[in-house]
């Protein structure tokens, strides 16, 4: 039995007979005390403001109680503060203007009844669990054997796995961004069963799609989708998107790239592109702060702009300001792509809540602080020659460059940077992340899995940042190819990935898929430019269908040229066919991989009936329904 998902008022049952007896308060807290206590306490009671000492935006923080002594008695409800003032004419009744419904106050009775039975050690850092994990020869075998260990410790027993033809379906997508040829999913059937898969995946890591499809991905990831045109041309024109595809293509580690972007200084033709990802903000230093986060920590500062953050307390204003310290000397160069750095200059303050002025400094997440010569105050520097490696170079490189021992310190000894990555690429593969949201890796949201997390990211960085090992461990395992329902599977917790995630395609997946059922070239960059218009999001929060996107879906004038009976298209392929019952098979299999259940044929044989005597026109009707379908909208 999960606690985590029972209804409050069953929680009260189950407390009173003592079956709560095992109840999981770290559980408890992550999914229902927290964000009661967010919503309605940690404004007054958190890290900016104090009243009374008191803080209960963590569980520690809660447990030290306030300026009148413990909040909390473990194991207590009753003889607890923080469950007694909630009360309903409570001598000091919290919150002072709102009363909490007996559902709410019943939760925090039942969090604070099961701290009496709590043993867990306060968590470690992430270098700290580093350092006891267990042994596995491969990232697969770590997968499976940790979720296993998960699901059992769960109760769940896991969906079961899709069959052949559905995985190669799902690992093209993921991997080449398209689905299958009926020729490629042939051959892939016909292949040897023990090794396919194996093989599969090792020709799709080496192929150009692949490059591609991380390219659009991580273009999505670093700078946001362009909203205009405009934007991806500049992208395209710049070398960015030419930088990163070369990147995934020779599976250049992942430390080096983010070295790269960050140093914006190319040493070749390799890194030419690389200054876009600081040049595309327009010497927006606070943007580039912003961007840069959660490329190094896995989780947006922006709310520590004005103020420590309110929620996540390992995140100061001087986290925020010191990412911003560290890119304030750069500068655009006018017709160029290049973002020159000064050698003096950059130094700020900012100002707390408390009106108390201090230094930018350029200080870590992950603690350590770049180490840097400031002026005295009211003292100028003098911007000379001898402070640049070469006064004559265009531009010029400064001998100490903020901007390099910043992204030095980024990329070398913090442990952030690869749990960052390996998370969002477990989200990317998976539907979700072992901490979700993605960009909020903080001590708020704790890992569904922890040791699965400790170990993919300590693992990835002792193979160098290898991203084709990371991906073609996750895609080879028993997680990756569940199918979508089971007994218990399907009402589980998401976070457990007991079943396959849905997960909608992307524009560009949606639009590369389509010209290979339809039998037609994939290099149609109208019908990607229509799709990703339609289609903008790329690993959303949650998905939520749009008018936009059932218009594009209906009339979509790409997807008409598309499904011209032209030679040797997917529509006069099928026309041609003699019978229906076989237009119907060839049209399942060219768009869905698979053949028709029987209600299906009946039905497309029902469309196909409408216009017997127009073939053609009867076999794009229906190709464009199956085309459109949520089925073929989203991964197998």
């Amino acid at each position: 039995m999960d606690i985590r998902h029972l209804p409050p008022l069953l929680l009260i049952l189950l407390l009173a007979s003592g079956r709560a007896a095992g109840a999981d308060p770290a559980a408890l807290w992550a999914t229902r005390i927290q964000p009661l206590l967010d919503r309605h306490c940690v404004k007054c009671h958190g890290p900016i403001e104090k009243h009374g000492g008191l803080e209960l935006d963590t569980p520690a923080a809660v447990l030290a109680g306030g300026d009148s002594g413990a909040v909390v008695v473990a194991g207590r409800p009753d003889s607890s503060p923080l469950a007694l003032n909630l009360v309903a004419g409570a001598e000091s009744h919290m919150p002072p203007d709102k009363q909490l419904t007996d559902d709410e106050q019943a939760l925090v009775r039942a969090w604070i009844d099961a701290l009496g039975n709590a043993t867990d050690a306060p968590a470690a850092s992430p270098s700290e669990q580093a350092e006891g994990l267990r042994a596995f020869a491969t990232v697969t075998e770590a997968i499976d054997v940790l979720m296993a260990e998960a699901w059992a410790r769960q109760g769940v027993e896991p969906a079961p796995p899709v069959d052949d033809a559905t995985w190669c379906r799902r690992v093209w997508l993921d991997l080449a961004g398209r689905i299958p040829t009926e020729a490629e999913q042939r051959d892939f059937l016909e292949a040897p069963s023990d090794t396919r898969r194996a093989t599969l995946v090792d020709r799709l890591l080496d192929s150009d799609e692949h490059a591609v499809r991380m390219r659009e991905l991580w273009d999505v990831f670093l700078m946001g989708r362009g909203k205009r045109e405009s934007r991806e041309e500049r992208r395209r024109n710049s070398g960015w998107w030419s930088y990163l595809e070369q990147a995934f293509r020779t599976n250049r580690p992942w430390d080096s790239i983010v070295r790269e972007i960050l140093i914006a200084r190319p040493a070749g033709a390799d890194d030419k592109g690389s200054p876009w990802f600081l040049y595309e903000r327009r010497n927006d230093h606070q943007a580039i702060a912003e961007a840069v986060a959660p490329l190094v920590y896995g989780a947006r500062i922006d709310c520590a702009q004005c103020h420590d953050h309110p929620l996540a307390r390992e995140i100061k204003q001087a986290h925020y300001w010191g990412l911003v310290a560290a890119f304030n000397r750069g500068k655009n160069v006018e017709g160029a792509t290049d973002v020159a750095e000064s050698a003096v200059g950059g130094f700020v303050n900012f100002t707390n809540l408390k009106k108390e002025s201090q230094p930018a400094l350029v200080t870590l997440l992950s603690g350590p602080t770049v180490s840097e010569n400031r002026p005295e105050d009211g003292q100028q520097e003098e911007d000379r020659d001898d402070r640049y490696v070469d006064p004559a170079a265009q531009p010029r490189v400064p001998k100490f460059s903020r901007r390099e021992a910043f992204a030095a310190a980024a990329t070398s000894g913090n442990p952030l940077l690869a749990r960052a990555f390996v998370n969002r690429l477990w989200a990317v593969l998976l539907g979700r992340g072992i901490v979700a949201p993605v960009d909020e890796m903080t001590t708020r949201n704790t890992p569904s899995h922890p040791e699965l997390l400790d170990w993919l990211s300590a693992d990835f960085v002792a193979h160098h940042h290898d991203i084709r090992r990371e991906v073609r461990g996750i895609v080879l395992s028993r997680v990756y190819a569940l199918g979508f329902d089971s007994a218990t599977a399907g009402g589980s917790d998401p976070a457990a990935f007991a079943c396959a995630a849905e997960r909608p395609l992307t524009g560009e997946q949606l639009a590369r898929s389509w010209c290979i059922a339809a039998g037609r070239p994939t290099e149609n960059d109208g019908l990607r430019r229509a799709a990703v218009a339609a289609i903008p999001d790329v690993l959303p929060r949650e998905y939520q269908a749009t008018f936009q996107q059932a218009q594009f879906l209906s009339a979509a004038p790409a997807l008409e040229d598309l499904l011209e009976p032209v030679s040797e298209s997917t529509v006069a392929r099928i026309a041609a066919l003699p019978a229906p019952s076989e237009r119907i098979e060839a049209a399942f299999r060219a768009v869905l991989g698979r053949a028709p259940e029987p209600e299906e044929a009946a039905r497309a044989g029902e469309v196909l009936g409408v216009r017997p005597e127009q073939p053609v026109e009867a076999v794009r009707d229906l190709l464009w329904a199956l085309l459109t379908s949520p089925e073929f909208l989203t991964m197998p």
